[in-house]
């Protein structure tokens, strides 16, 4: 219930951890142990103001069954009070049966302590027969908000389930039979459940790299240098719910330009520049109003710093801290560098482990050089462009490599964390030009991505033909696929794999069937973390689906949080989930359902049968703290500045004793790399912050945005995984 005073028979003493000035109430809980009913007899305590106001046992309250032999009684004392007196005793509920007081004195609670000697409760039957109990008297110092929602639940009629195995909440509820004239059961064809989703397309990875800085676009009429345009976030386009709705068109998203969505909002003064130990600082959230702050520590709620700190939580911090604290200057900014021939997936890499690292809330960006190339020289390049002995097309392709490479150093130097170099750089000609330019200034690792099995190679050519602007005005394909295999001869004559520097050499990983990664030189937090995510990703297509639980009994009263079962319409939404699961998947037996640790997700997916089913405690709710339990118009009323501090910065807002959405981005990051790993469908039942986290990270939505997704009850969000990335199909199975 809080923290306090507590105060527990096992030991002869008392501690304190708070104090009698810090407000608040004490909740007192008196308990019985290994205690059978004799009869009618039930365990009863009676005594002295506050708890009774009088010794007569027939006003005594009565201890109610917790557990088969636990009987609790619970109530609440001002932490000033004076002296309480009480006693257990045994009596029957109507009073037809002598009572039996326990033996011994009064016991005495004072000032949130028990006094006097511990004992068991003795009770004499006869002269022959005496039974002893156990028991167990604890206080806890608790606030006015948690001792409103201990009252809601006493009210709403709370009692004991076993829903995963222990204790758990129920509500009593009665049933009329039957499901008001619903059907739980699903059509055949489930295209009739698809509804529009955010709109996409197909997109080919490149084109969602970063633009020139100012390069003309070739065939340009007027010259006009283009640069990136101020970002918007546009509103969602009306689609024709005829048509099959799939995911979010990445082109048409917001990324940030250079401002870092760091998870504290913390920063460096200028003073702290120079390395002092006595200003890191790790925030612990906007609205947080215990945290006192240094005057040294400049802290920025409604904007980011870019010279800021990759902030995090916890070992994620301390580590991000260590490396830039510690290392090298050129360590604060990473360059990763991919290396390898046409067709080996790099693009594909490069953008995966991009918006990974943006997920994390590090300030990353994706520069990639063939679409400069395409910017100066233009599309329709034919493989001689390519050649070895082209000395003009192999100056060219050195000349946008550069620009590319200045481009991303400079706006590292602004305040961005990790680049992505994305192009063949295929000789150690090139490589060593990227590393001079660096000197100094980044740190480069490289990524080298091997590919020796055919069938994958040749998929990736025609993708690349299909899909690539290069082969834009191509009509024809055989043609197209002409061109690109001599393009590829040729950068094969002069290939030569990394052996210089730091490197991570992925070989044959893109089958799902194994392959290595080779690592030489790497070490710091986040080069780590790169390796990690990368060992665990591969192309296997696989669906995922996200739910949300069925709707809840808090659900239904409006509050947030809480622990209780489904209510009539959410019961009827399991069963046509499962029904659902059983007609997508009939074909799919590796597949897996996952849940959070509470109730109402293990009862939604309870009915889904014939897959093994996993439960995460880090796909629980949000934990709201001292607001759980509580609707937002309570908190309004009774927490003021906690909910004007949540309503200015959802993201980064932290519930007192809770947490905010970026601590739960922190924790997902494991259930992000096993869905990564997994090779086979995996259905995700969880709650709606946690799945607005899981949903921004295979749709690539900036950080600030993660709040505001809508996330609905009764949907079920199918993403597709492959080697052309990401795509999203809805369906509301029903309102």
């Amino acid at each position: 219930m809080g923290t306090g005073s507590s105060i527990n028979l096992d030991s002869d003493t008392t501690s304190h951890t708070g104090d009698d000035d810090a407000g608040g109430q004490l909740y007192v809980s008196l308990k019985m142990e290994d205690y059978t009913p004799k009869g009618d007899l039930f365990p009863h305590v009676f005594g002295s103001v506050p708890l009774v106001g009088s010794w007569d046992p027939s006003k005594a309250l009565p201890m109610e069954r917790e557990s088969t032999s636990m009987w609790q009684l619970s109530f609440v004392v001002s932490p000033n009070h004076e002296t309480l007196d009480f006693k257990f005793l045994l009596k029957s509920k109507d009073n037809t049966q002598p009572c039996i007081v326990e033996e011994g004195p009064a016991r005495q609670f004072m000032g949130g302590a028990l006094q006097g000697i511990t004992r068991l409760a003795q009770f004499k039957l006869n002269a022959d027969v005496v039974l002893e109990y156990r028991v167990c008297i604890k206080a806890d110092r608790v606030s006015p908000f948690d001792l409103a929602a201990s009252w809601r639940a006493y009210q709403e009629n709370l009692e004991p389930s076993t829903v995963r195995g222990i204790p758990d909440v129920s509500i009593n509820s009665s049933h009329d039979g039957g499901e008001n004239g619903l059907s739980a059961s699903l059509d055949l064809d489930l295209e009739q459940y698809v509804i529009p989703a955010p709109p996409t397309s197909v997109v080919y990875a490149a084109n969602l790299t970063e633009n020139p800085r100012s390069l003309k676009y070739a065939g340009s009429d007027n010259g006009a240098e283009h640069t990136n345009p101020p970002p918007t976030i546009k509103e969602p386009e009306v689609v024709d719910p005829g048509k099959e709705a799939v995911g979010p068109d990445p082109a048409k998203m917001h990324h940030s330009t250079g401002m870092v969505e760091s998870k504290s909002v913390g920063t460096f003064s200028p003073v702290q520049k120079q390395y002092n130990d006595k200003g890191l600082f790790v925030d612990r959230g906007v609205g947080s109003y215990r945290l006192a702050k240094s005057a040294s520590v400049t802290s920025l709620p409604d904007s980011e710093s870019k010279n800021s700190m990759p902030a995090a939580a916890g070992a994620v911090a301390a580590a991000a801290v260590a490396d830039q604290m510690l290392g090298p200057k050129e360590d604060m900014h990473l360059a990763i560098v991919l290396v390898g021939l046409p067709a080996r997936g790099k693009t594909f890499t490069a953008a995966k482990l991009t918006r990974y690292l943006r997920w994390l809330g590090h300030d990353t960006k994706h520069f990639n050089v063939g679409k400069y190339r395409r910017l100066k020289h233009g599309a329709s390049l034919s493989a001689d462009f390519f050649r070895v002995d082209n000395p003009e097309g192999m100056e060219a392709r050195n000349e946008v490599a550069a620009l590319a490479m200045d481009d991303m150093i400079a706006w590292m130097q602004e305040g961005g964390q990790v680049g992505i170099f994305d192009a063949t750089n295929s000789t150690s000609n090139r490589r060593n030009m990227l590393m001079k330019m660096a000197e100094g200034k980044c740190k480069i690792i490289f990524l080298e991505t091997i590919c020796n099995d055919p069938k994958i190679i040749e998929r990736n050519i025609r993708l690349k033909v299909q899909q690539s602007p290069d082969y834009a005005e191509e009509t024809d394909f055989e043609a197209g696929y002409q061109d690109f295999k001599m393009r590829l001869d040729n950068y094969e004559k002069v290939y030569e794999p990394v052996n210089e520097g730091s490197y991570i050499k992925m070989i044959d990983m893109a089958s799902g069937k194994g392959g290595q990664i080779q690592v030489n030189n790497i070490s710091g937090y986040l080069p780590g973390r790169i390796v990690f995510f990368l060992v665990n990703t591969h192309l296997t297509p696989r669906p995922i689906f996200l739910t949300r639980h069925g709707e809840s009994r808090d659900n239904v009263r409006g509050r947030i949080g809480g622990d209780t079962v489904i209510s009539e319409k959410g019961e009827l939404y399991a069963k046509k989930l499962a029904n659902f699961i059983e007609k997508r998947l009939k074909n799919e037996r590796a597949a897996s359902v996952w849940t959070s640790t509470l109730q109402r997700t293990i009862l939604t997916a309870n009915q889904i049968v014939g897959f093994p089913k996993v439960q995460w405690r880090a796909l629980d709710e949000i934990n709201a703290g001292v607001c759980d339990g509580m609707t937002y118009e309570e908190i309004k009323k009774n927490m003021p500045e906690e909910y004007e501090s949540r309503k200015k910065d959802k993201l980064r807002y932290r519930y007192p004793r809770g947490e905010s959405y970026l601590d739960v981005i922190q924790r997902l990051e494991p259930v992000i790399i096993e869905l990564e790993r997994q090779r086979a469908p995996v259905v995700v039942v969880s709650h709606q912050a946690v799945l607005r986290a899981l949903y921004a990270y295979f749709a690539d939505r900036p950080l600030k945005e993660i709040p505001h997704i809508e996330m609905p009850l009764h949907t079920i969000i199918e993403i597709q995984m492959g080697v052309t990335g990401v795509q999203e199909k809805r369906y509301k199975l029903m309102d």
